[in-house]
């Protein structure tokens, strides 16, 4: 299954290739790139994971007729699970009694005399009789109310449990891929026994069959490869009735899975999950027959990185992060050596080698690139833009690429003429002079020491001129280090002072600092390593003076562990963001408010985290910022809105009277009654727009900056190249009434309701006009629509029961 090839389009009649019909039969989507497919052993059916109209993940089966015919019919496309859960991860497999049954069937044509006790079962095994899947039909929330802190929503875990679907129903002949637990095979477990006697007496009878018997009982000589035929899935009438057959797996409790990789006949199970721990294979050995109960066992297998099986169900391959590729048998007992060794069932993939052609693989690419834009745009019409012509008219240029770069620069104008903003040229494979090696790359790559150093001629070293300070409150945010090197903060922990502004360092690791031209270039490849300082303490120690005044130190040894560059931009940034969060608290306190204030650098995950620290605390000022200057987008405008939208609409109070956050507070929890101010500037781009826009059109606030930078088509970004490199794909327009196709963002940017640039000077001189003019905004709002502390009424109700009532009654 394939996006279409080049220049190839849906209506082609070809046989080279079938398009399947955009819905199921109960009218669920089966388009986009959001599907997994799974053929059944026998090739006869394709099980399709894909999302439904309501955005739950479910599972359709297309039969796709008989192989052996040589050519694909399409026929029905059913339902295989509910659109009220997600349904995951088709796997078809054998249901546990379905070897019990088959040998209980030649067990009594056996007794009947249709078989002869050495008779060999030579029919086709059936390729698979129940399909598997993970659902998360529990829904159940840890969280049992909105009160506490940070006003705790409901949250479901991603816990799912094991389910399996029978492709034969109790009507058909074949009684295969029933349910087997709860004790319901117990059921048949008395006939079993009969059965078993009877065979015995019949052994008894013929004594001349028992020596064949166990020949052919042995195997020897008589293994056959057998093709594995699918049954005939009785889907039954259209609806969900096919669906409905489905059943839990008894005693494989519910988890975090995510994936199944293997179901062997006896009814054991090999399935993946995620944990705190991180990647697991859970396995649950299947007891004897006819008992539903299982042994689990969990192994850790944190580098797993793939995994697979063979369409016959035959082998698994396993892929670990080190590109290790384990082929094995399917069975469990391979599969749990395979976990624990990882040199079992290595595939030797030292002597595979690949001749690559660069200028035919950038050919290659530049096609994948151009078709995938055509399959992926939001726009059908390509904007208007004749797609066809603009490959041939680009296709040239690839002919005269050297390298990898040369083709970005070709990608990079192709995708330019579709004039929008989120598309994206980078990656792949280019000559770097490490060949990838990260240790020699990061042998290159200086550290640093979380301060601005100015070289000073008089100390012949360097002086501290700035030392990045964060928020004190923090010494970890997600798990980086928030401090710099040189901190109060870090070296106390070692029993060391921290440095201040007007020491120099004089020497790293024993060499003068003063002899290389920058101090950088010793502490190259030194990054998370123990670095010895000399410095002068001409500001956090004891200085002498001479007779003419002048100031003298010897140097002290300091022990620093510098950091990497990207941690040192972090720490940049967070100085940056606390030094503003604090000037927007001191501005306030003079205008006489209060105000609270959020810096959001992007909208992801860890964004909703910084959201968090800073909301909560100030729920209950009078005014907030939300800062989204420089914001590089994501995609959690929705749960930011969410937060800020909400009413006051009633208040608390207990006897204890107005006592702020004991006795007195409102529903909707941790509503802000106050009033809102966003940055935006030239800068602000995507789901930073997002949020700008939300705003706006909402009325929860007003924005003050510069237009933003005019992204308003959304992606995924997982149209790679074959070197994993990607020319994005803006995928996802969006609308209203009001706006149009792109909100009024893209290719347009978000227009602030007051316009402020920051002068680049007067902002290296430490002003911000941009969040002095939202302070000056919010006093006169204030001003005009003051926030007043709820009052309650005067008086409590009078339930007291009077004379006159008593005589009425």
């Amino acid at each position: 299954v394939m996006t279409l090839p080049l220049y190839k389009n849906e209506t082609d009649t070809e046989d080279e290739f079938h398009v399947l019909p955009k819905e199921n039969e109960l009218g669920e989507p089966i388009v986009g790139q959001d599907g997994t497919l799974s053929w059944s052993p026998g090739g006869r059916y394709l099980a399709i994971q894909h999302l439904a109209g309501n955005h739950f993940e479910i599972i359709s089966i297309a039969d796709l007729g008989d192989p052996q015919e040589g050519k694909i019919v399409v026929g029905r496309i059913a339902q295989a699970t509910p659109s009220r859960f997600n349904s995951r991860q088709p796997y078809w497999g054998l249901a546990r009694s379905d070897n019990a049954i088959k040998s209980l069937e030649r067990k009594l044509s056996v007794i009947r005399g249709e078989e002869d006790l050495d008779s060999s079962d030579t029919a086709d095994e059936p390729g698979s009789t129940t399909l598997y899947f993970l659902s998360d039909r529990d829904v159940q929330t840890d969280v049992s109310s909105p009160w506490g802190t940070r006003g705790p929503f409901p949250h479901w875990s991603k816990d799912s449990s094991l389910y399996g679907l029978p492709l034969t129903t109790h009507n058909s002949d074949i009684l295969l891929g029933r349910f087997s637990g709860g004790g319901t095979m117990e059921i048949s477990a008395e006939a079993m026994l009969v059965v078993d006697q009877a065979m015995e007496e019949k052994r008894t009878l013929d004594p001349k069959n028992e020596s064949s018997s166990t020949e052919a009982a042995s195997g020897e000589g008589n293994e056959k490869v057998k093709f594995p035929m699918d049954v005939e899935i009785d889907f039954g009438e259209q609806g969900l009735s096919f669906a409905r057959r489905a059943y839990r797996i008894a005693n494989v409790p519910k988890m975090k899975y995510i994936g199944l990789l293997s179901q062997t006949p006896d009814g054991s199970f090999a399935l993946v999950s995620k944990g705190s721990s991180g990647i697991q294979m859970e396995i649950y050995t299947a007891e004897s027959y006819p008992s539903d109960r299982f042994d689990h066992t969990s192994i850790s297998f944190p580098r797993l990185l793939a995994y697979d099986v063979s369409t016959t169900r035959s082998y698994a391959s396993l892929i670990r992060a080190d590109g290790t590729i384990q082929v094995i048998q399917n069975k469990i007992s391979s599969i749990v050596t395979a976990c624990k060794d990882s040199s079992f069932g290595v595939a030797n993939s030292e002597q595979v080698a690949f001749s690559v052609w660069p200028a035919l693989e950038y050919k290659q690419m530049y096609n994948d690139a151009w078709r995938m834009l055509r399959d992926y745009f939001y726009d059908k019409e390509m904007h208007q833009v004749p797609w066809e012509d603009i490959h041939a008219r680009y296709l040239p240029l690839v002919e005269r690429c050297t390298k990898r770069e040369d083709l970005d620069d070709i990608l990079s104008q192709m995708a330019a003429e579709l004039s929008a903003l989120h598309v994206f040229v980078y990656g792949g494979e280019y000559s770097t002079p490490f060949k990838g090696e990260r240790m020699l790359s990061s042998m290159h790559k200086p550290a640093s020491l979380g301060a601005f150093l100015q070289r000073n001629i008089e100390w012949k070293g360097y002086v501290v001129k700035e030392i990045a300070l964060c928020d004190p409150d923090y010494n970890l945010i997600e798990d980086k280090q928030m401090y710099s090197p040189l901190s109060d903060q870090v070296l106390q922990l070692s029993g060391q002072n921290g440095l201040e502004v007007g020491d120099v360092i004089v020497g790293v690791n024993g060499e003068s600092a003063f002899r290389v031209p920058d101090i950088h270039m010793l502490l190259r490849g030194k990054a998370g390593q123990s670095v010895r300082l000399d410095v002068l303490r001409l500001s956090s120690g004891k200085v002498q003076s001479d007779s003419s005044g002048a100031k003298k130190a010897h140097p002290e040894p300091v022990l620093v562990v510098p950091i990497d560059q990207e941690a040192a931009f972090d720490l940049r940034y967070n100085a940056w963001e606390w030094k503003t969060r604090q000037k927007a608290k001191a501005l306030a306190k003079e205008a006489g408010f209060s105000v609270g204030y959020i810096h959001l650098r992007s909208m992801s995950q860890e964004d909703a985290d910084a959201f968090a620290r800073s909301f909560f605390e100030d729920y209950d000022k009078e005014a907030m910022i939300l800062d989204v200057r420089h914001n590089s987008g994501g995609s959690i405008d929705s749960w930011i809105a969410s937060f800020l939208e909400r009413k006051a609409w009633y208040f608390f109070e207990g006897r204890i009277g107005k006592t702020r956050g004991v006795d007195i507070d409102w529903n909707q929890q941790y509503a802000f009654r106050g009033h809102i101010v966003v940055l935006i500037d030239e800068k602000t781009s995507s789901d930073g727009e997002g949020i700008s826009r939300a705003i706006s059109e909402l009325g929860i606030g007003v924005l003050i900056g510069k237009r933003t930078w005019g992204g308003g088509i959304w992606l995924s970004s997982d149209n790679n190249l074959v070197d994993g490199g990607i020319a994005t794909a803006p995928e996802y327009g969006v609308f209203n009434d009001k706006w149009g196709w792109g909100m009024g963002i893209e290719a347009q940017g978000v227009e602030p309701d007051i316009e402020v640039d920051n002068n680049p000077r007067e902002v290296y001189d430490g002003h911000d006009a941009q969040l002095e003019r939202a302070i000056k905004k919010l006093k006169n709002w204030l001003k005009d629509e003051p926030i007043p502390d709820p009052l309650a009424p005067a008086k409590k109700p009078d339930m007291s029961l009077k004379d006159e009532q008593c005589f009425n009654r």
